[in-house]
């Protein structure tokens, strides 16, 4: 039996917890298609359906295009082969149907932000509550300590954003940050993968509650640096969020959401 250490730091735990991670997590051969389709599910089951608002995107192989839903579905009705293959004006390049006029911004961001393969923008409703007080997300608890530092705020609402000039805007205001909550609006998160943009968009929802029903009782209280950005920078490790986008499909899958892979 080997003797029981008390003294490892935490650098060496969070190694291992890595390493280990990455080779026991099986991750299926799903196609974009598929992880969108299964993104628009794992949302549309938090709520973060809205009529026909909402989108779920992902850049193209090709420079220039990107991967958008068939316009006129709901998140929870998006199979992979509602979803179009599109270039920066909104041509449909692969699929049949339009595009929805309102996910040009995202062109723009794709255009700025080198590292952004994926974008999640929803209206889902402690999101939208949040947004109609004119004040930022503040993360606070280790659940939400994702977007410590890493979501901006846009106060300004330019109206529905299907010009060049919201895209402007709303990309400038994003800057370096993963997400950003847009004011009278909704929330908009980027990854470098589908997996990452589609758990920060369902983290997001859940702070916005967890900030609501806080404000509701009393004064928050800020994080402290250093275990905030520790907290972070571990839930945004890629083994984690493929771990959690997993959990989150295997229960659509399981639940009857299996004809979005179709």
């Amino acid at each position: 039996m080997s003797e029981f250490v008390m003294d490892r730091t935490k650098s060496e735990f969070d190694m291992r917890v890595s390493k280990e991670m990455s080779t026991h997590l099986e991750k299926p051969a799903w196609s974009p298609k598929q992880k969108l389709a299964l993104s628009a599910r794992i949302l549309a089951n938090q709520g973060h359906g809205s009529g026909l608002a909402g989108q779920v995107t992902a850049r193209g192989e090709k420079p220039g295009t990107m991967w958008t839903g068939r316009f006129g579905l709901g998140l929870e009705e998006f199979r992979s082969s509602n979803f179009l293959l599109v270039d920066e004006d909104l041509n449909v390049l692969e699929g049949e149907g339009m595009a929805n006029p309102a996910n040009r911004f995202h062109l723009w961001i794709y255009r700025v932000r080198a590292d952004v393969n994926s974008i999640v923008h929803t209206h889902p409703p402690n999101v939208s509550a949040l947004s109609m007080l004119g004040v930022p997300l503040k993360p606070s608890h280790m659940d939400t300590a994702m977007f410590y530092n890493d979501c901006a705020f846009l106060e300004h609402w330019p109206g529905p954003p299907i010009g060049d000039e919201e895209g402007e805007l709303i990309s400038n205001a994003l800057g370096d940050k993963r997400a950003i909550l847009l004011a009278h609006h909704g929330q908009l998160s980027t990854g470098k993968n589908i997996e990452e943009a589609t758990i920060l968009a369902y983290n997001f929802e859940h702070a916005a509650r967890l900030q609501l029903l806080a404000m509701a009782a009393g004064e928050i209280k800020e994080l402290e640096h250093t275990p905030a950005q520790d907290a972070h920078d571990f839930m945004l490790k890629d083994s984690i969020i493929d771990a959690v986008f997993l959990y989150q499909a295997r229960l659509r899958i399981s639940s009857g959401d299996e004809d979005a892979l179709d």
